[in-house]
Formats: structure tokens, sequence, C-alpha cells
């Protein structure tokens, strides 16, 4: 995994797709910081919510380091691709993309019972100068059961239309793999997790312990969202984070 400092923002983030990075991690003399809006922004009404808050901390607009949104439903690979090419204008305007590279981590699923009717912003982190003294802090992107940068996600998906327990559990094996690799890639493992989140309706119990409690995934708890992954056929999703501070605004 390429590995790329960014100086501008006091993180350093795994190259991935256009539409986001796989990962961040402060710089040293820094920290993340997580912010939850109490009731999702639209998108546009929360990159400005964003920037205010970013403004009241002295912090520049680079460093925002990574977004949690909420859709409204499933995309299809085409109004995805529309979808990812609107959300990052702001980013290079801000910045944060080069037009080839992203330094921003996402995850973006979509609540099955009263979702937003349109995409909007329901968490972000950035970054800030820290004492040194605190953990190394981290935010990994969601990943569903499919390979990014494969051109779809339709002919890549792990056991695709299979949700059976023994697919549900070929997926989730897959995804755990995949925050293992991007973990690995900043330096990081469970242990350094504040919060791991799965993104599935289904039913995640049969392999719970054995996958997931097992290889230490949900050292500090699960929590489990009932969502979908934002692309149609996609089932299963993770991300996970180590911050230093985490609070709610309205």
């Amino acid at each position: 995994m390429d590995l790329v400092s960014f100086e501008a923002g006091g993180y350093r983030f795994i190259a991935s797709v256009f539409q986001y990075s796989a990962g961040v991690a402060a710089e040293p003399g820094h920290r993340l910081v997580r912010v939850t809006f109490r009731a999702p922004l639209p998108l546009e009404q929360g990159f400005a919510r964003i920037r205010e808050i970013l403004g009241a901390a002295g912090r520049p607009l680079t460093a925002l380091c990574a977004c949690e949104l909420r859709s409204p439903a499933p995309f299809t690979e085409e109004g995805f691709r529309a979808f990812n090419e609107t959300y990052v204008r702001t980013l290079q305007a801000w910045g944060l993309y080069d037009g080839r590279r992203n330094a921003v981590a996402r995850s973006n699923v979509c609540p099955a019972l009263a979702p937003p009717p349109v995409p909007s912003v329901h968490a972000f982190t950035y970054s800030e100068p820290s004492g040194g003294t605190e953990p190394a802090s981290f935010v990994i992107s969601g990943s569903a059961e499919a390979p990014e940068g494969r051109g779809n996600y339709r002919d890549h998906i792990v056991r695709r239309q299979d949700i059976s327990p023994e697919g549900l559990r070929e997926k989730a094996r897959w995804v755990l793999a995949e925050m293992e690799r991007r973990l690995a890639a900043l330096g990081f493992s469970w242990a350094d997790a504040t919060a791991t989140n799965v993104y599935t309706v289904h039913d995640i119990h049969p392999f719970l312990a054995d996958e997931i409690v097992q290889r230490g995934a949900a050292r500090s708890g699960l929590t489990w969202h009932y969502c979908r992954p934002p692309v149609r056929d996609l089932e299963f999703e993770m991300d996970c984070r180590g911050v230093a501070r985490d609070y709610v605004v309205d």
C-alpha cells in the first residue's frame, strides 16, 4: 500500500481510489479529533459546518482527514461514481484532492430505517497539534466485500448475492482482512482501535465470536449499524478508528 505524508494536514494517508484514501494517521506532534453531528447534515450544509468548526479550532481546511456519510439508499455503479465526482469537488477546492490522490478517509453507508433524504455528513475527523504524550491516532476507511479500483464492484464482490450464513461469513472474513491490511500499513493493529463498526442488515451472530471477537476486532466493543453499504449487491462493511477526542455537536 502506498503511504503518503500530507504535511499540509499533519497526517499521512494510504493512497487509494479517487473518492477517498484507505485510511489516515496523525503525524508526530498531531492527534485526530472526531466530531459527530447530532443529526446528519446534507452534504453542502455539512461541509459548511465543517469549515466553521475547523475555523473555530484554528485549523486549516487541509486538517480535514475523514468523513462519515449517510446516503438514502445504495447507489447503482453509475450513480455512485456520479455522486463521488460531486463529493470530491469540495475536497479539491480545499486542497485535499489533487485530481489523482485523495487524502481524506471515508465511510458512506445507507441506513435501512429512517434514512436521510439526501446524501449527508454524519461525522468527520480532523487533525490538531498535540503535546505528543497520547497514543498515535488513526481512522480506517470503510470497506465492503469487494476490492477497490477494479473498474466496478459487481464483478468482484465476494460471494455476490449470497446472504447465506456461510456466504456472509466469507464476506466478513474478506472485510476483516482488508481492515487488518490497512491497519498494518499505518503501523497499527486491532489493539489500537477505540471503535470498530459493522454496517449490515444481516445477522452477524453466527460468526461474531469466532471471526470478529476472536481475532481481536472487538477489543473495545463492536458497534453494529443497521445500514447497507453504498453500492447495490454489497452486504457487509466495516471501519475502525483510534482517536484522541470524540464529541458531538448540533
